[in-house]
């Protein structure tokens, strides 16, 4: 499965594509596809700003084909021009990935650095470092809006093999409760029919 996570934003949109393989859901293999950042310039008109990463955003997904995006949700900012610039930024994002049917899961920062770091209060370095320990890069992915971008693709990954594993040992333990009722309907004597004495 390939994820694009994304950590939006009008100056400055981070997007990092990782990949999992199914076959080893067990021991899961998180691999690298790419990751960098779409960057607009700060003084130029906001409509076209937009334009250019709805259609960069379109871009990535027919070129490497994701499953899924994983997109950082809103949250609380004390600068109310912020909340807008993030608002419209995640807009152009999610309409991107609608026309290309592409499904989107939305995460708060709280879940992410709780699934990669264990840890909700977790500062960027320390997300960083750990986004680098998952892919066993040599360096911390840069710029910052990356490495967030790719959190997210790590964090939304982790989740679906969590639910997976989950949905695998439910089954087999449906299928032992319903092995033991069969067992438990069975009369005794039929366990000693074919061996006892006449």
């Amino acid at each position: 499965m390939r994820i694009l996570g994304i950590d939006p934003g009008t100056a400055s949109t981070g997007w990092g594509i990782i990949e999992i393989d199914n076959a080893k859901l067990k021991n899961p293999e998180f691999k690298l596809i790419a990751y960098n950042v779409i960057k607009t310039e700060a003084n130029s008109y906001m409509p076209k700003r937009l334009e250019k990463i709805y259609k960069e955003i379109k871009y990535l997904i027919n070129r490497y084909k994701p499953h899924k995006m994983a997109l950082e949700s809103l949250f609380f900012f004390k600068n109310q021009r912020t909340v807008m610039s993030v608002s419209q930024s995640r807009g152009v994002v999610m309409l991107a990935a609608q026309r290309c049917n592409l499904d989107i899961i939305e995460q708060a920062p709280l879940q992410v650095k709780s699934s990669i770091c264990q840890n909700g209060r977790a500062d960027k370095k320390e997300l960083q470092n750990s986004v680098k320990n998952i892919l066993k890069l040599k360096e911390v992915p840069k710029p910052d809006d990356a490495a967030d971008a790719l959190a997210g693709a790590i964090c939304y990954a982790k989740n679906i093999m969590g639910i997976i594993n989950v949905s695998k040992k439910s089954k087999i333990i449906k299928k032992n409760e319903l092995l033991r009722s069969k067992l438990r309907s069975i009369p005794s004597g039929k366990f000693l029919s074919n061996h006892s004495s006449p």
